[in-house]
């Protein structure tokens, strides 16, 4: 399964049987993982790895698989995410209408993330924020960080491919990941069933809804300021990466299209997402489903699904 058959009549097929179908996936994505791991542990120069994607592209999973695959090939790492890195709130840039923009790369505190940096790579050590999104502040206690020889930095977030970001990183030291869904799902007639924003979509609001307590009205207007952030703020920038990660799990649509279904079917016929929400409804039914049972513990997945 190296090259993916993104084609909605092969998903159909393999669905009938579950267990191997999902074991497919998981392994292609494994895999890459695995690869990526080993020609870091290779290079000795490497020491911190930047990770960035959009939104539900599985960037915490990719991040600690990353980790279990460096330490079997002998290299410990830590991770830092760029979102504790948070200004306040109240310190966030504003639209010109006064809303705060999350999005933004300058919603982060670029020069503090810069002295943390530097200090990492100079002594081996230094404090590590932490953001509390329900306060929306940073907290007052920070996580002490010690590196030792041969131990490598993991910075993942939407800006760790921005150049404002990486500019003051030695370039030779780092090592950039992308990631996304890169793949649209089609019929046989070449008609694309779901676009790799769709995907995405689907991920989040299953996601927002299981973990974060979000209405789907409530997901679908963030999107719209998500999309933004990222065609401004990251898409410009992911040619910067050493290596690309394509996240698609093609089993995915049929372990979330119950409750994608059932949770769009919310969206009143007088709302301005009505239209959007019905096509992928009829779109989402053209899938066949599959038990949350076969996602292993261990998988991306487990970022949208609830147990």
């Amino acid at each position: 399964m190296s090259n993916i058959n993104n084609n909605l009549q092969y998903i159909q097929q393999k669905a009938s049987s579950p267990a191997t179908f999902v074991e497919l996936c998981e392994g292609r994505y494994n895999r890459i993982i695995e690869n990526i791991a080993k020609k870091v542990a290779e290079n000795e120069k490497i020491e911190i790895i930047m990770l960035a994607g959009p939104s539900s592209a599985g960037k915490t999973t990719t991040a600690k698989k990353i980790r279990e695959a460096l330490k079997k090939n002998g290299v410990n790492s830590y991770a830092i995410s760029l979102d504790d890195f948070y200004l306040n709130n109240c310190d966030a840039p504003r639209f010109p209408d006064g809303t705060p923009d999350f999005e933004t790369v300058h919603a982060l505190d670029i020069p503090f993330f810069y002295e943390v940096m530097k200090q990492i790579l100079e002594t081996g050590e230094a404090d590590i924020p932490e953001f509390d999104f329900l306060t929306g502040k940073r907290k007052e206690e920070f996580n002490h960080i010690k590196i030792q020889n041969r131990e490598v930095i993991i910075v993942e977030g939407l800006h760790a491919l921005n150049p404002i970001i990486t500019k003051e990183l030695p370039s030779e030291r780092l090592f950039k990941i992308y990631i996304n869904v890169s793949s649209r799902i089609y019929d046989n007639g070449k008609e694309i069933v779901l676009n790799k924003r769709n995907m995405r979509f689907v991920r989040r609001l299953v996601r927002d809804y299981n973990f974060r307590g979000n209405s789907v009205e409530r997901t679908l207007e963030m999107w719209v300021t998500v999309r933004y952030g990222e065609d401004t703020y990251l898409f410009p920038y992911r040619h910067n990466a050493d290596v690309k990660i394509n996240t698609i799990h093609l089993y995915e649509t049929c372990v979330l299209k119950d409750t994608a279904i059932k949770l769009l079917k919310e969206v009143k016929n007088d709302s301005g997402f009505y239209k959007e929400a019905q096509r992928l409804i009829r779109n989402l039914e053209k899938f066949p489903s599959i038990d949350k049972k076969y996602i292993p513990e261990n998988s991306l997945m487990r970022e949208f699904v609830k147990f």
